[in-house]
């Protein structure tokens, strides 16, 4: 049944397979149990570094503004290039993120690992406003979603909720309980965001029979959730009193507001089965397509519910469902997955990735990524990226995609492979009969490495 070449397309970012790639579902499967090997040779920032320096830089922003019609100008200049060179250190740690992102994905011997925190990271959605915070998703990825892979899914959203990246995001710093302390003093209200997310787009999904008065009861909960210059916090001021009751169970009392009954909510939601059935529903479909993807969720549901939302009870019953190895390929590469297949093909190591300067890095990768529709740091929405083929293959994107194929691989190996070696790295058995024969005739290597990057097997998984 495993089949190496499908697995490396359906489960990791394609060929060419290391040697050290698992060659069965066992060990696929064991490759999550040992230790995570791409973090560790990789490393992006952390909000342990980045906080601060946030905090510092939008000080020095109200500083340099504070400043702009002073007296001073030995002040206002100190401030204004004190600024700049926090701006440069924030956007030089969004360069740093995006270079670990795709180098860990271009070097992992075991894509199943890198394609798991790829689609936990799109479905604990956030975005970069703009490039000096471009490294604070990657936070939440290395933080919150690394770590819980293979761990029950309670552990994995509690982490992702509260996390001081989705916290900004959401707005939850703007939740105040109307009857806190705070509150009451300030006649502060409600942000809802964070509570219909977690219950929309992290959990239960739409139209699965929550209330409005859940959304609400829920976003009261979550008072007290705020950020600081070291991450998270918990603010009792902010907390609306009492107990709530989301979706007929009650959280929460009349003792002093905690974590508690946050983290008590997050563990219940995460084991219902609308949870089950919503995210194992989105799991499959990214791996095996909308076709075989339907086919297999009703299974991985099942032993969400029977295992209590186990992640790696979950992705053995993907791993090992016969609708896994069959053959078809629906779902088109998105843009970041085409960039690192490539490299990938082009013989490429992630220490060449991650050495980039970060000019190349923008120019090769970075901004034609953003032309094919997909902006490092920068999904539409919370709820990230879509699976939706007609998404992905517009004019512009397909053109952008022809274009890279043709002009940029040149440009990041020189002199470039042989374009029979490149094939056969990119597809191996998976080459069409028509490309196979298209290859050896087309008028230069430039070209015929763009024939087999813009061939429809190979933008496909």
């Amino acid at each position: 049944m495993f089949d190496p070449t499908l697995a490396a397309f359906r489960f990791g970012f394609g060929l060419p397979l290391p040697q050290e790639a698992p060659q069965s579902q066992a060990q696929m499967l064991a490759a999550l149990d040992q230790p995570d090997a791409m973090a560790q040779s990789f490393t992006g920032p952390t909000t342990a570094v980045l906080a601060p320096l946030r905090a510092e830089a939008q000080k020095a922003e109200r500083d340099t503004r504070r400043t702009r019609d002073s007296a001073n100008r030995a002040e206002a200049k100190a401030a204004a290039e004190l600024w700049r060179k926090l701006s440069r250190d924030l956007a030089k740690s969004g360069a740093q993120a995006a270079k670990s992102m795709l180098a860990r994905a271009v070097e992992t011997p075991d894509g199943l690992r890198e394609r798991l925190v790829w689609f936990w990271a799109n479905h604990f959605s956030t975005t970069a406003p703009d490039r000096r915070t471009l490294a604070v998703p990657m936070t939440l990825i290395d933080e919150a979603i690394r770590p819980h892979l293979t761990a029950p899914f309670a552990q994995m959203l509690t982490a992702a909720t509260l996390h001081p990246a989705m916290l900004d995001y959401l707005d939850q710093s703007r939740s105040i309980g109307p009857h806190s302390r705070r509150g009451s003093r300030n006649a502060k209200g409600l942000n809802e965001n964070l509570a219909r997310e977690l219950l929309e787009l992290h959990t239960m999904g739409a139209g699965s029979g929550y209330a409005q008065t859940d959304v609400q009861e829920l976003a009261e909960l979550l008072t007290g959730l705020t950020t600081g210059p070291g991450g998270m916090e918990f603010d009792p001021d902010r907390a609306e009193p009492g107990a709530e009751r989301v979706l007929g169970r009650t959280y929460g009392s009349d003792a002093p507001a905690d974590l508690g009954p946050i983290r008590a909510f997050l563990a219940d939601i995460a084991t219902r089965p609308e949870t089950a059935r919503f995210v194992t529903g989105k799991l499959a479909v990214h791996f095996l397509g909308p076709t075989l993807g339907t086919k297999a969720a009703p299974d991985l549901a099942r032993v969400w519910v029977a295992t209590g939302g186990n992640l790696k009870a979950v992705v053995t019953a993907l791993i090992q469902s016969p609708h896994a190895w069959t053959a078809g390929a629906e779902n088109i590469r998105r843009p970041a997955e085409f960039l690192v297949a490539a490299c990938r093909a082009l013989g490429l190591s992630g220490a060449q990735v991650a050495r980039m300067g970060d000019g190349p890095f923008q120019r090769l990768l970075l901004q034609p990524m953003e032309k094919m529709g997909q902006p490092f740091g920068g999904p539409p929405g919370p709820d990230g990226w879509t699976e939706d083929p007609a998404y992905w293959i517009t004019p512009q994107g397909m053109t952008t995609r022809i274009l890279w194929a043709t002009l940029v691989p040149g440009r990041l190996v020189q002199p470039l492979p042989d374009p029979a070696t490149v094939m056969a790295r990119a597809l191996g058995p998976r080459a069409s009969a028509a490309l196979i024969w298209a290859v050896p005739r087309a008028d230069s290597p430039r070209q015929a490495v763009g024939l087999i990057f813009a061939a429809p097997e190979f933008n496909r998984r």
